[in-house]
C-alpha cells in the first residue's frame, strides 16, 4: 500500500523504443515527476493532463486528473482524481526536486468529448479548470490541445519539454473508460463541479 507521500505516484514502467528511454505510463488519478531523461505517457479522453517543467532546473512532470475542483464533497475517492489536488501535488513535487514556481511553464492536453451525446460536459469543465488554475498560479502556458471530440495519446519528455500528441478516433479502451466514468459520476456528483469550474473562470476575468 502506498504511503500518503506516494499517493497517486505512477509506477507502470516500460521502455520507450521510439526515444530509447525509460518511460512510465500514467493512469487516471496519477502523476510523475522526473529529473533525469525519460518519457511520461498517458491516454486522455475527458480527463486532462498538465505537463509542467522548470527548464533551468531540468525537472518536470505530468499528471492525469478526471474531474475539476477539489472534491471536498467526496470522502471515498482518490484525491488526485480532482484537478486541485492533481495540480498542486505536481507543482509541489517539481519544486521539491529543485524547481522554482516563478520559472515553471506548462503544456496542457485533453478535455475531449469522446462519446457522442454525452450527457455531462466533464471534458469541457476539466479544460476550463486547468486554464483557470494555471492563470491563478501565474504559470505560463506554452501550448494547449484541449476539447474536441477525440481522445489523445500524449508522450512528454520533461527534460526537453518536447511533447508528441496523437489523436485517437474511436478508441475502445478510452470509450469504455469514459462510459464507466460517466455512469459513476454524472448527475449530482458532476454537475456541481461543472458549475464551480465555470464560476472559477468567471472570477478570474
Amino acid at each position: 500500500m502506498k504511503s500518503r507521500e506516494q499517493e497517486g505516484l505512477a509506477d507502470h514502467f516500460y521502455f520507450d523504443r521510439d526515444d530509447s528511454l525509460d518511460a512510465v505510463k500514467l493512469l487516471p488519478s496519477e502523476y510523475y515527476v522526473a529529473s533525469s531523461p525519460m518519457v511520461l505517457s498517458t491516454v486522455l479522453g475527458s480527463c486532462v493532463s498538465a505537463c509542467i517543467r522548470d527548464s533551468a532546473a531540468g525537472v518536470g512532470g505530468m499528471n492525469h486528473y478526471m474531474l475539476p475542483g477539489d472534491g471536498s464533497h467526496d470522502t471515498s475517492g482518490p484525491r488526485l482524481r480532482y484537478g486541485e489536488h492533481a495540480m498542486s501535488t505536481l507543482v509541489e513535487e517539481i519544486c521539491r526536486l529543485g524547481g522554482r514556481r516563478d520559472r515553471l511553464e506548462a503544456k496542457v492536453f485533453g478535455g475531449g468529448m469522446v462519446i457522442a451525446g454525452m450527457a455531462s460536459r466533464i471534458g469541457f469543465a476539466n479544460a476550463e479548470f486547468v486554464m483557470a488554475w494555471l492563470d491563478r498560479e501565474n504559470i505560463r502556458v506554452l501550448a494547449q490541445d484541449l476539447n474536441g471530440s477525440h481522445a489523445r495519446r500524449v508522450h512528454y519528455l520533461p527534460g526537453t519539454g518536447q511533447v508528441r500528441v496523437r489523436r485517437l478516433n474511436g478508441s475502445a479502451t478510452v470509450c469504455s473508460r469514459e462510459k464507466t466514468l460517466i455512469e459513476a459520476l454524472v448527475g449530482e456528483a458532476v454537475n456541481p463541479l461543472v458549475a464551480a469550474a465555470a464560476g472559477m473562470k468567471g472570477a478570474g476575468r
